[in-house]
């Protein structure tokens, strides 16, 4: 997994009927890009160390719909 500052990490919930998950990469912490990163949330808007998971992906662009995809 490669992030770099203003990518975008998304998480995709295993579980039917639990919303997608958005956050901005902040602070790439390893020079090649490598997890883990300082993610604000688009949907309260607090930031977190995140080590992702299986479930996630880093894109360069915001994703048109997720949980916190408003304006931001």
């Amino acid at each position: 997994m490669h992030g770099e500052v203003g990518y975008w990490v998304v998480i995709r919930s295993r579980v039917l009927d639990t919303p997608m998950r958005l956050g901005q990469i902040l602070e790439v912490t390893h020079p090649d890009g490598s997890p883990p990163y300082v993610v604000r949330w688009a949907d309260d808007n607090r930031t977190s160390v995140v080590f992702p998971g299986p479930d996630a992906t880093v894109v360069e662009h915001r994703p048109a719909t997720a949980v916190g995809s408003g304006p931001g």
